[in-house]
């Protein structure tokens, strides 16, 4: 069964770092490119960053660039997502996703299987 499951999510103060990983099992994540969306409360759902599947070229968001990283090692079947200088406005449930699309894409219709998120907190 395909599943994708998010770790390093917490609680971090204002200027800090968190570092995410999404680790995929029953699926080859080489064969996929894969996305980090978020969501916070009463806000609609947010794509964050993208990476292709050799990890060849990346994408993100207006607001974390500068900021965040998205890499993958598919060895390890894993998608990490570095985020430093964390602003209150980051807080929000972080989703990884897997698209079987032949480019990267900001749309979550693109995105076949997603994880349940992990919830990232940074305080002022």
């Amino acid at each position: 069964q395909v599943q994708l499951v998010e770790s390093g999510g917490g609680s971090v103060q204002a200027g800090g770092s968190l570092r995410l990983s999404c680790a995929a099992s029953g699926l080859t994540l080489s064969n996929y490119n894969m996305g980090w969306f978020r969501q916070a409360p009463g806000k609609e759902r947010e794509f964050v960053a993208a990476v292709t599947k050799n990890g060849g070229l990346t994408l993100h968001g207006d607001s974390v660039k500068g900021r965040f990283t998205i890499s993958r090692d598919n060895a390890k079947n894993t998608v990490y997502l570095q985020m430093n200088s964390l602003k209150p406005e980051d807080t929000a449930v972080y989703y990884c996703a897997a698209a079987v699309t032949y480019y990267i894409s900001r749309r979550a219709f693109d995105y076949e299987y997603w994880g349940q998120g992990t919830q990232v907190t940074v305080s002022s």
